[in-house]
């Protein structure tokens, strides 16, 4: 059988599945996509058209696929070392499966996260229960629920599409221990919402005032008028028509009118600058930046920032809004792909040293700061900078503290002179 037959086994079916009446409670949010108030429907492939939600999406994705990954081993004495020899090192740093490669896969799977709530992979071991590889499984064809016994189990509409080895489809029973299942924020802790599900009126507008915006340059950037004639039209159809031919589009607009007979032509409604319009779009994207706690200036809104606070801005971005998702991930992983005796020895992180580090003067003065009090290498602080290693002998794992220091009742000993006869001076 193929690996991705293999994949896909159904096996230990549950007996008597019990589904959950209420909605919120399972990963049945589907039901909260559709039309919005603004009339628009909204889903993850309407949603992703708006720059606003692509921005976003784009950002937190491809910042969680570019952090270094790294599983390390506890050591004895406290300390921390990365567990090179582990085969998950290579599976979560470099290629999950022999399809894809440590980023794709992370910034698909956070895509899904931020757009349904959800992420989901499939767990390829062998014979030892060591993990093989992982697959990325798609949110909106996957049903999270109970059995009989009140387990979890994982239910997979699969089709054609996922897997180009064979035509077989169907659901298929998946047990916890073979799915990866990274949550986002959820009514029960075990399957998130879709944060454009509870946002969808938002992001409804948002797409109604750029289908506004655009059929208002598609009318010539001119509001509707009315065609005005004195007498009784024979064909007025006709002369719409021929009206609109020859005036409508944004290319055709400036265009000289020649009005025949008496007709006139009355505009109608108000400029998109009275109806704000322009504000309402700025203001939608600020409201989308809200929705996935992404500051604005990263989606391209400068209005509010200025050269003295993007940093900080930057900072807050790494510290509130990506470290949980970091955290989610982590603890996820960390769950699922250790066995109950690993997880006592083996921990995994991501390193957000990279973009907390600051600029280059701030890092030096850092660095000088460590230094001088004891607590940093020369090759601690290279490591830090992607440089090569001073050799020990070369006195690159030296710590060192300012000579100037002691302590305080070593105070005078060079004099001879103890701790309390230096006091009684004093007073």
């Amino acid at each position: 059988m193929s690996l991705l037959g293999r994949m896909f086994q159904a096996r230990d079916k549950p007996a008597e599945p019990r589904h959950a009446k209420n909605a919120l409670g399972g990963s049945r949010f589907s039901f909260f996509f559709g039309s919005s108030t603004s009339g628009k429907p909204v889903n993850e492939r309407t949603a992703m058209q708006m720059t606003a939600v692509y921005s976003c999406v784009r950002i937190l994705s491809e910042a969680v696929a570019g952090l270094p990954l790294h599983v390390y081993r506890y050591g004895e004495d406290g300390s921390k070392e990365k567990a090179l020899d582990h085969p998950l090192y290579r599976l979560l740093h470099d290629e999950p499966n022999p399809e894809m490669t440590s980023f794709g896969f992370r910034e698909t799977l956070m895509g899904h996260l931020l757009l349904y709530g959800n992420a989901y992979a499939q767990i390829i071991r062998n014979g030892k229960g060591e993990v093989m590889g992982l697959y990325p499984l798609m949110p909106n064809k996957m049903t999270v629920d109970r059995d009989s016994k009140g387990q979890l189990y994982y239910l997979y509409t699969r089709g054609s599409d996922d897997s180009p080895v064979d035509g077989e489809s169907g659901q298929v029973y998946l047990p916890p221990e073979q799915v990866l299942h990274i949550p986002g924020l959820g009514y029960d802790g075990i399957v998130g919402y879709s944060p454009l599900a509870m946002a969808k009126n938002a992001v409804g507008m948002a797409i109604a005032c750029e289908e506004y915006g655009a059929s208002f340059f598609a009318n010539g950037a001119a509001p509707g008028g009315v065609l005005e004639h004195p007498g009784v039209l024979k064909n007025p159809d006709k002369v719409r028509e021929s009206w609109n031919k020859l005036f409508r589009g944004s290319a055709n607009s400036h265009q000289v009118a020649v009005l025949e007979e008496g007709l006139k032509y009355q505009p109608i409604g108000i400029s998109p600058e009275q109806a704000q319009f322009l504000e309402t779009r700025k203001f939608q994207t600020t409201e989308i930046a809200r929705i996935f706690r992404v500051p604005p200036h990263m989606v391209g809104d400068l209005e509010k920032s200025s050269f003295s606070n993007i940093e900080q801005q930057s900072l807050e971005f790494v510290k509130y809004t990506l470290e949980p998702w970091l955290i989610r991930w982590e603890q996820s992983m960390a769950r699922r792909l250790f066995s109950d005796t690993e997880k006592k020895v083996y921990f995994l992180r991501f390193n957000v040293e990279g973009l907390l580090r600051g600029d280059y003067a701030s890092r030096m003065n850092g660095y000088a700061v460590a230094r001088q009090n004891g607590w940093m290498s020369a090759n601690d602080i290279r490591e830090l900078e992607n440089l090569d290693r001073i050799p020990a002998e070369d006195g690159g794992d030296l710590y060192l503290v300012n000579g100037s220091m002691t302590k305080l009742a070593d105070a005078g000993a060079f004099a001879g002179v103890t701790t309390t006869e230096t006091e009684d001076k004093a007073i």
